[in-house]
């Protein structure tokens, strides 16, 4: 595994060639602004470790005048036509991609993931415009069928209103695009609180917006450090917010579902997961080495729907432990602008002691290192990749790492490893290779997930319905579902006919 020799040179902040999309404070009814804020909060480039900017710590204050905005622009966006909403889409899909390399410099420097990482993300994040644009005009309704004589009955879709949005940092733009785009294809308007860790994408994003044509207080961005709970909590209080729609940790999930309980808000949350990997002895190890690097190692570990437990099956399990430790070898760790390099850094130092802690309990308890186990010693926040085989029970069994730590469990049975799979509280996505097919539809249904990738580590599309289940979530995102999970159904039942 090599190591980026040109990190510590590497700048803190990215050079963009349009430098309007650098911004610096939230977004209330079109103006750039630090609202009430008497404060900034700085934001670390995690491969340097440098601050790169600061912006207005804003407040609850600034919420309850973002929703006042959002609710008056709300009388005529939502009256609005699908084709008018879905040309201002289709406009944002043609300033992203023009856009393209910016965008993903901005997503570099705060977020860490390399170039090509963040160019790929860019490119998914747009695809969510695109698609949106071609649901709003499929905005169909139905004529049911009535039981009394002279009635007749139907069916429209409206939009839910003024929405809330929170998102992680993880996908700082695929994230924003996959809940925005499904919101404006409605006919919603929103307030969005940007992540303090990866501020700059949110704004760059409802900079492309407003540039397409969005009015005015359709979108408005909250950007916040030390007041993120108070901010969260008001957007779930406040009775001019119809929805929050929320990416991130189930434990914060709770807390949002409690707080949202007193205005029965319509909830969509896509939570925590410890997605299962299995490889059977009848896979082919090399594409499932491949699956284990696409789903494990991607962004370092720092995906939902990243592979938490591998389990192989006696047969192939030292066969596949050695394909695998020589793929991570190849890894070149550094900063995300460094030539070649294809694992960036974790995003804090908290991040980098989970991982760590997470290493040190499965080794006491009998786990062997393989490769990595240890810290990066680079200026910024890096863990070596880590293969670790013989796992037993260990925190990784309940606990989500979220960094690049691929832990080698053993298993005898399909029925033994399928129970074992299940044996969580969340589920948001599973993955699992074989050659054999009647196995394939067999462990596809029976793992209990909202998302399962059969031979496969890539799942994440805008055409497919993301999402969990148990306490991993519910609601779906993208696909032909994600759109009504931004509007009420309203029947209108006409008599005397």
């Amino acid at each position: 595994m090599s190591r980026s020799a040109s990190t510590s040179a590497a700048p803190s902040s990215p050079q963009l060639k349009n430098d309007k999309l650098w911004l610096t404070s939230g977004l209330l009814n079109g103006q750039w602004t630090s609202g009430t804020a008497t404060d900034t909060f700085e934001v670390i480039n995690p491969g340097t470790g440098k601050v790169m900017g600061t912006l207005p710590d804003m407040g609850v204050e600034d919420v309850k005048q973002a929703v006042k905005h959002a609710h008056e622009a709300l009388k005529s966006w939502r009256k609005t036509s699908e084709t008018e909403r879905a040309a201002i889409l289709t406009k944002i899909f043609q300033l992203t991609t023009e856009n393209h390399e910016d965008l993903a410099q901005i997503i570099t420097a705060e977020n860490g993931k390399p170039l090509a990482d963040a160019r790929g993300e860019i490119t998914y994040g747009a695809s969510y415009f695109s698609w949106f644009a071609g649901e709003a005009v499929r905005n169909y309704g139905d004529v049911i069928p009535s039981a009394t004589k002279g009635v007749q009955n139907t069916t429209i879709k409206q939009p839910i209103g003024v929405c809330g949005i929170i998102t992680p940092w993880n996908f700082p733009n695929a994230m924003v695009t996959r809940k925005v785009a499904a919101a404006l294809a409605a006919g919603n308007t929103v307030v969005l609180k940007a992540p303090a860790e990866t501020p700059y994408s949110v704004l760059a994003m409802a900079d492309i917006c407003r540039q397409a044509g969005v009015p005015d207080g359709v979108i408005n961005v909250i950007t916040t450090s030390k007041h993120t709970a108070d901010v969260g909590k008001e957007m779930c209080e406040n009775p001019l917010i119809h929805k929050i729609s929320f990416t991130g940790s189930t434990r914060v999930g709770k807390i949002l579902m409690s707080q949202s309980a007193s205005t029965l808000k319509k909830l969509s949350f896509e939570l925590g997961g410890n997605a299962p990997f299995i490889v059977f002895d009848d896979a082919d190890l090399d594409k499932a080495v491949a699956g284990v690097i696409a789903c494990k190692f991607r962004q370092s570990g720092q995906t939902c729907v990243c592979a938490n437990r591998v389990y192989v099956q006696d047969g192939v399990y030292e066969a596949f432990t050695t394909k695998l430790a020589e793929a991570v070898r190849n890894f070149k760790v550094g900063e995300g602008t460094g030539e070649g390099i294809t694992h960036g850094p974790l995003i804090h130092q908290a991040a980098v002691d989970k991982v760590h802690s997470h290493v040190e309990d499965a080794v006491k308890n009998g786990a062997k290192v393989v490769i990595g186990g240890k810290k990066v010693d680079l200026p910024g926040y890096f863990y070596e990749p880590t293969v670790l085989t013989e796992v037993n029970s260990c925190a990784i069994d309940n606990e989500e790492t979220f960094g690049p730590l691929a832990a080698l469990y053993r298993f005898k049975t399909e029925e033994e490893v399928i129970a074992r799979a299940n044996d969580t509280e969340v589920g948001l996505a599973g993955y699992f290779f074989t050659e054999n097919i009647s196995r394939l539809h067999r462990v596809a249904a029976a793992l209990e997930v909202g998302m399962v990738g059969a031979n496969t580590g890539a799942i994440s599309q805008a055409a497919i319905p993301f999402g969990g289940i148990k306490e991993s979530g519910f609601g779906r995102e993208g696909s032909k579902y994600g759109l009504q999970d931004w509007q009420n159904i309203k029947l209108i039942s006409i008599g005397g006919l």
